[in-house]
């Protein structure tokens, strides 16, 4: 396993690798047990003639005013060991500067599936993503790359990315992975103390009470929101920013489920901003109740 710096350097060992498939895992360091699950998908799809890559770049123009950009850990040396774990071939980890030219004016605004959720929460934070991962496509020009489903309308965004500016690059979706208690797994997770990132599994409570409803045949939407909120509700410490059910393809609002949504939210805890989201498709609904 190799890791660059540089653009070019990043290019130049890409193309020595030969013409096997080119997949490209974006991440932006501090990596766990969600990363190493992405990481292995890639390997999968690579293939033994495949090239794996994973970035690692803490990405400032996704991270609002009063946002952690400063206190996002940084751990290069324990990603590097994760990945040679993993069986990735090369890491592209960039500073700032090398990704960002100075007084850069040119970025990418997706305006419709980026209207609700994270998008209205953090102004600004999907126009940095999208950038960074057009960025990321241009230098790495991969054939493959692989986003986890934990943030559901990041994967949504950068799919309609791919299929609005035609890049030639397959998106896949990995589910999420969770520890013990249900909660999702995520770098920001490291933040919390003990009890409250036992307290923090009620986000996966509320997913889960919510399905329930849906399940048995509830379509409103006020009612599954509400069971959900009541059950967050119910610590204390927890600080909701949204909780919203969305069409699972436009990831607009709906009022009432009548075809696949997704129930999104975001919640604070003692400062450190989680999110989690849980699909609810009418087919799977109709298969349990077979």
């Amino acid at each position: 396993m190799e890791v660059f710096r540089s653009i070019s350097e990043i290019r130049q060992a890409i193309a020595r690798r030969g013409g096997g498939r080119v997949v490209l895992v974006p991440t932006m360091g501090a990596l766990h047990e969600g990363h190493r699950s992405l990481i292995e998908e890639g390997r999968d799809l690579a293939g033994e003639d495949g090239v794996l890559v994973v970035s690692i770049f803490v990405n400032p123009t996704q991270f609002g005013a009063g946002e952690d950009f400063e206190d996002y850990p940084r751990t290069l040396d324990a990603d590097s060991r994760i990945c040679e774990e993993s069986g990735v071939d090369l890491i592209f980890a960039p500073l700032a500067k090398e990704m960002y030219a100075p007084n850069p004016s040119v970025k990418v605004i997706e305006e419709s599936v980026t209207t609700h959720l994270c998008g209205a929460s953090r102004p600004g934070h999907f126009s940095g993503v999208c950038t960074v991962v057009a960025k990321l496509f241009n230098i790495v020009r991969p054939d493959v790359a692989v986003f986890g489903k934990k943030d559901a309308q990041q994967l949504a965004v950068i799919r309609r990315m791919v299929h609005d500016l035609n890049f030639p690059v397959d998106i896949f979706g990995v589910e999420t992975v969770r520890e013990d208690s249900g909660l999702a797994l995520s770098s920001r997770n490291q933040y919390l103390e003990a009890e409250t990132r036992k307290d923090a599994a009620v986000l996966r409570q509320a997913l889960l009470a919510a399905e329930e409803k849906f399940i048995r045949g509830e379509r409103s939407v006020r009612a599954l929101v509400d069971a959900a909120t009541n059950r967050i509700s119910s610590v204390g410490e927890a600080r909701i920013d949204y909780v919203e059910i969305v069409n699972n393809d436009t990831f607009q609002p709906v009022e009432e489920i009548q075809s696949d949504a997704v129930m999104a939210l975001a919640v604070f805890f003692d400062g450190t901003r989680l999110i989690d989201n849980i699909d609810l498709n009418l087919k799977d609904c109709l298969s349990s109740l077979d």
